[in-house]
């Protein structure tokens, strides 16, 4: 399922399959289905997200493709799976909340909007299912993404985020 073309404008060369002035084509899509192209898209993302998990195997995409709690959002960059974000919605008592998890942008990608187009359509979708507000969580080293996070309107909350590990 297409959410948003960000090719801009007509492409200035539809062969080329660039933008106006050779910027790539993005695409941002709904994960529908696991393929190999999926798996294989996350072997080479996620070990650029964190160093202490694990890759998903189809197993673990599948759950997270064919929840309805959950929309994984693939960018694909002329054509190849270049990012991802997962959406994850859950129901409380004051409302349906939205989590955007696990943003990855591929280092060869970075830079290109991709990040900002993801987190776009998350928002999209977030608003269009209902929900209250959409919260994230980032490490302070991620100083690009925090930049990137409050130019297009999320605002730094006053509270502290606690874990439990198991």
């Amino acid at each position: 399922m297409l959410v948003s073309d960000t090719s801009n404008p007509p492409n200035d060369d539809p062969a080329a399959g660039t933008g106006p002035a050779g910027a790539p084509i993005v695409q941002i899509v709904h994960a529908e289905r696991v393929d190999d192209e999926l798996v294989e898209a996350f072997q080479r993302l996620i070990p650029q997200l964190s160093s202490s998990s694990p890759p998903p195997g189809p197993e673990h995409l599948a759950a997270i493709v064919d929840s309805p709690d959950t929309v994984l959002f693939v960018a694909r960059v002329d054509g190849r799976i270049m990012g991802s974000l997962t959406l994850a919605f859950y129901r409380i008592p004051t409302g349906l909340k939205a989590w955007i998890e696990d943003v990855v942008v591929d280092d060869a990608a970075r830079g290109r909007g991709v990040g900002a187009e993801l987190s776009l359509a998350a928002l999209a979708e977030a608003r269009a299912r209902g929900a209250k507000d959409v919260n994230l969580t980032s490490r302070p080293a991620r100083e690009s993404a925090h930049r990137l996070y409050r130019r297009i309107g999320f605002a730094v909350r006053d509270t502290s985020v606690y874990r439990y590990t198991f």
